[in-house]
């Protein structure tokens, strides 16, 4: 199979996967739509695999199609890596692709961004969001260069890079935690739990929390998707939820919102993560080490 194998038709399938279509990835590559069909068929003629359903609108990944999409991203990775060891380039020029929860890029990762790409213009971070788990099948998978986790996965395969310890608090408004602090948990069964859901490491960390402290189970819940819906919904007198206390700081130092006293402090250890036997790109290299010092710095600060 590998002497049949060429390059420029798994750049074809992988561009066709992240497309959902022949046409977008044929415009996209600046190829005439025969030309992906072409590839895409010869591909599958030498795995021996049909790879995509193909649809009305667009196309669909078979089994077949996410297993060599695995391989097929380490494959075009070494590529550029070999290509860039082999060039001289004055500077890091490509694409890193990190995927990081929402939360976390809103109150850590953006102030971080914006002198990275001040010096490294020629390096694009194609960045997107996602819970602890869609995160780590991703780095598995060869889809994303680094992933920014709040625990550990505790994986062989995965490198886990510790770069902030975030101090967690249960918040709500100052009405809400006076009742709390005056009668316990135990009065409130309907104690609605607001978060982005039991996909999220904070969200099943606070009804464990509750479980501890002697809540009932069936403590209600409401999903939304985004920190700053979250952060209203808290302020408006809601519910109560379990997030880092950096996510609720205006409201905090306002008193819109309080602490709700807990028995111990809690912490969680966010940290980057990628895939062991990924081999790096230059603008992937000088990506985790800014970061990792960016970090490492505005920690030393924090503890002065």
């Amino acid at each position: 199979m590998l002497e049949k194998l060429e390059g420029r038709f798994l750049v074809t399938f992988l561009t066709v996967l992240e497309e959902g279509s022949f046409s977008r990835a044929a415009e996209k590559l600046g190829y005439v739509q025969s030309t992906v069909t072409s590839q895409i068929q010869l591909l599958e003629q030498t795995c021996g695999q049909k790879l995509f359903h193909r649809l009305s609108r667009g196309v669909q990944i078979t089994d077949a199609g996410e297993r060599l999409a695995i391989y097929a991203r380490q494959f075009v990775q070494l590529g550029r890596a070999l290509e860039e060891a082999l060039g001289s380039l004055e500077e890091p020029c490509g694409i890193v692709k990190i995927c990081a929860l929402e939360s976390f890029c809103v109150t850590r990762f953006s102030r971080f961004l914006k002198p990275f790409l001040s010096e490294f213009p020629s390096i694009s971070l194609h960045l997107s969001t996602g819970f602890q788990g869609d995160i780590v099948e991703q780095v598995l998978s060869h889809a994303i260069d680094f992933g920014i986790v709040p625990k550990d996965p505790e994986r062989e395969e995965i490198v886990f890079e510790p770069l902030v310890a975030e101090p967690m608090a249960f918040v709500s408004t100052a009405d809400l935690a006076a009742q709390l602090n005056d009668k316990g948990w135990e009065p409130f069964p309907e104690l609605q739990m607001i978060g982005f859901g039991n996909r999220c490491v904070y969200h099943t960390d606070g009804q464990k929390l509750l479980d501890e402290l002697g809540v009932p189970s069936g403590a209600r819940t409401a999903e939304f998707p985004s920190t700053e819906l979250i952060r209203q919904m808290i302020a408006c007198g809601v519910g109560a939820a379990y997030l880092p206390e950096i996510t609720m700081q205006k409201e905090l130092a306002e008193g819109t919102v309080v602490r709700i006293p807990l028995p111990n402090p809690s912490t969680l250890t966010h940290g980057l993560i990628r895939h062991r036997d990924r081999v790096l790109n230059a603008p992937a290299k000088v990506f985790c080490n800014k970061l990792l010092n960016y970090f490492h710095i505005t920690q030393a600060v924090n503890n002065e």
